[in-house]
């Protein structure tokens, strides 16, 4: 591994009263084309992507989500994105409509990209890989803890969010990879599932465990500040393995869903919470180098942000913007919270803001 516009003129993205909550989902290496396009015409008959036609699964995964119409394919691949989001949010970064969205980091790796998003900051001559080093810089979900004197947690697929998370160990509550949790009984049983239904690779559990836990601390914690990363998207893809990275996206659209959905049903965040979704980094384009990335990797720059609830206007999918960053995230949450960007220290990034 390595591995959510149109406004009128001037006037700001955050019009509203700021919001007291923020829940931040990625989905590690899903691409634009995915979310804007659904199921790539250029892979569904592959076998290289096994998607070959007389693949059963993949027949079956066809007459579900293939469709001569983009449009229909996204639809039906992230329902919960373009029938509730794409409705009441907002969805940037399809350059096809000249929205584009980048990493500002050279390597177009998960490390960097999520530095980048925690920090508003690329860290190209500190954190160039995806390697088990400290976070140079406090991060956001750092910061809004100390700021908002609040529960601030991530949870993560990804066992180097151990690392990735927090400058200061012990500052936020971080359980990533397959790390035990606890507090309830749902978190035990958790465990179990966790550490006997194993995926291929030793240091990324499940989404399915990271959604559940995130979802039960959510209940019980009430954090004002959560973060959610899910990681199969990126694993499936580096094993070219376009069926399951089909399926773990529908995934992360039911995770976000029912997240935002109990989110909406617990009084302390509903209608003061806002919703944050994006990506670390994005693929290659072609058969040939879809299922990779970094910094050779043509298109493996573009990323994608979706965003719902307090703060937010209802203004879908953007079209003709460009010059949003990756690294704009932080500072965006910063504001929608209520929070000047300028006080945190060493931001790079500015309050995403269309006209």
């Amino acid at each position: 591994m390595r591995p959510a516009i149109l406004i009128l003129a001037a006037l700001p993205l955050l019009a509203q009263a700021p919001a007291k909550n923020v829940i931040l989902i990625t989905a590690d290496g899903l691409r634009w084309q995915e979310i804007f396009r659904g199921m790539d015409p250029a892979f569904r008959s592959e076998k290289a992507a096994h998607m070959a036609p007389e693949d059963e699964y993949a027949s079956e995964l066809r007459k579900k989500l293939w469709n001569e119409s983009p449009e229909a394919r996204r639809a039906a691949l992230m329902p919960f994105l373009w029938k509730e989001i794409a409705k009441n949010g907002i969805i940037l970064g399809n350059p096809d409509k000249g929205s584009p969205v980048d990493v500002s980091n050279a390597f177009r790796v998960s490390y960097p990209g999520y530095s980048e998003i925690l920090t508003g900051r690329s860290q190209d001559s500190l954190v160039k890989n995806n390697d088990h080093i400290r976070q140079p810089s406090e991060t956001v979900l750092e910061f809004l803890s100390k700021k908002l004197n609040s529960k601030a947690a991530l949870f993560g697929s990804w066992d180097t969010f151990r690392w990735i998370g927090e400058h200061t160990p012990g500052s936020i509550d971080i359980n990533a990879g397959y790390q035990k949790a606890s507090g309830s009984p749902t978190a035990d049983m958790l465990n179990q599932v966790q550490f006997q239904a194993l995926t291929g690779w030793p240091e990324v559990r499940h989404d399915y465990v990271t959604c559940e836990l995130a979802l039960d601390y959510l209940k019980r914690v009430k954090p004002r500040v959560l973060y959610i990363s899910l990681g199969e998207t990126d694993d499936w893809a580096h094993a070219r393995r376009y069926d399951r990275v089909l399926d773990t996206t529908t995934y992360f659209d039911q995770c976000v869903e029912k997240i935002w959905k109990t989110s909406q049903s617990m009084k302390e965040y509903k209608g003061n919470t806002s919703l944050v979704l994006t990506s670390d980094h994005g693929r290659g384009g072609t058969l040939e180098d879809w299922n990779g990335h970094g910094s050779k990797v043509a298109g493996a720059e573009r990323i994608w942000i979706a965003m719902l609830g307090a703060g937010i206007p209802a203004r879908g999918e953007v079209a003709n913007h460009s010059g949003v960053k990756q690294r704009d995230v932080a500072p965006t949450i910063l504001k929608l919270l209520g929070v000047d960007p300028k006080e945190y220290k060493g931001v790079e990034g500015t309050p995403i803001k269309l006209q």
